[in-house]
């Protein structure tokens, strides 16, 4: 009887080890987190955060390094997409502001970035400048793109304005069905 009970106990501990494991692990699907915005309601952030990871990967910052590299990267690239929208149709204005805007961003770079990484930035930051102009001019024509093909609901209770039904769904005549009396 005792080795029953020792075998049988020894099941449970296994099998509650497994269930534990199993509770242990994220579950595959993702949960979306619905505080944070998604790039088609804000796309000067999935910009800023396209450009901070090439340069995090590019130039190999550290964590304390990255971190304040992406908060630069978010407010000078907001400074530009707003130079951007106010001087839309003047490219020349647009590149002499925004051109003003990456010597500051060089200045607080030379702050935290060593010697070495700073000149391979020095060194790019051109290659950096243009791919980011590319972004955002291609992330643009996207998203009117896919706001004109998926409207936003326009109202709150997430309900889209569309156009009515021009005529009544045609239903047979007569009493049909299970229902006539």
């Amino acid at each position: 009887m005792t080795k029953k009970t020792a075998f049988a106990s020894l099941i449970l501990a296994l099998l509650a080890g497994a269930a534990s494991a199993q509770q242990a692990f994220p579950s595959p699907v993702a949960v979306q987190d619905k505080t944070q915005s998604s790039p088609r309601l804000n796309p000067i952030e999935a910009r800023a955060d396209r450009l901070s990871n090439k340069m995090v990967r590019d130039l190999r910052l550290n964590n304390y390094q990255a971190t304040k590299l992406r908060v630069i990267n978010a407010e000078k690239v907001a400074k530009m997409a707003a130079i951007e929208r106010k001087n839309a149709g003047n490219p020349k204005l647009i590149d002499e502001q925004c051109n003003g805007v990456c010597k500051e961003r060089d200045k607080e770079f030379q702050d935290f970035l060593s010697t070495d990484q700073y000149s391979a930035y020095f060194g790019s930051r051109a290659t950096y400048y243009q791919a980011d102009k590319d972004y955002a001019s291609q992330s643009a024509s996207i998203l009117l793109t896919d706001a004109v093909q998926n409207p936003v609901p326009a109202r709150a209770n997430n309900a889209s304005v569309a156009p009515a039904r021009t005529k009544p769904v045609n239903r047979p005549a007569g009493n049909l069905g299970r229902n006539a009396r």
